[in-house]
């Protein structure tokens, strides 16, 4: 069992920065990929980013690219979503997600993969 919690999220100007955190307990952390998804309010969860286990493949949203970061501390069973130049289409629910990932070396973007899932941290992006 993993245990997922995210943190950070909050009410910011477009243009502006945050980042969010997901921090693990329950089992070794780098054995598990994790991914960041969210949901807009009326709308389906969507995929926006993900890292390996080991950390080295990430993958991202076309919407995301060159505006986000996924990165993780494995030392501190921690995995963070760097989100600069925010716009107000970001605003959404975030969660964090993780799914048992041994080979480290294909990232999942589907949501039904993932089998650990933390309660969302809440973005909001104004104009």
């Amino acid at each position: 069992q993993v245990q997922l919690v995210e943190s950070g999220g909050g009410l910011v100007q477009a243009g502006g920065s945050l980042r969010l955190s997901c921090a693990a307990s329950g089992r070794t952390f780098s054995n598990y990929a994790v991914g960041w998804f969210r949901q807009a309010p009326g709308k389906e969860r969507v995929f926006v980013a993900a890292i390996t286990g080991s950390g080295g493949n990430t993958r991202y949203a076309d919407s995301v690219k060159g505006r986000f970061t996924v990165s993780r501390d494995n030392a501190k069973n921690t995995v963070y979503l760097q989100m600069n130049n925010l716009k107000p289409e970001d605003t959404a629910v975030y969660y964090c997600a993780a799914r048992l990932d041994l080979r480290s070396i294909v990232v999942v973007t589907y949501d039904g993969a993932y089998d650990y899932w933390g309660q969302g941290t809440q973005v909001t992006v104004s104009s």
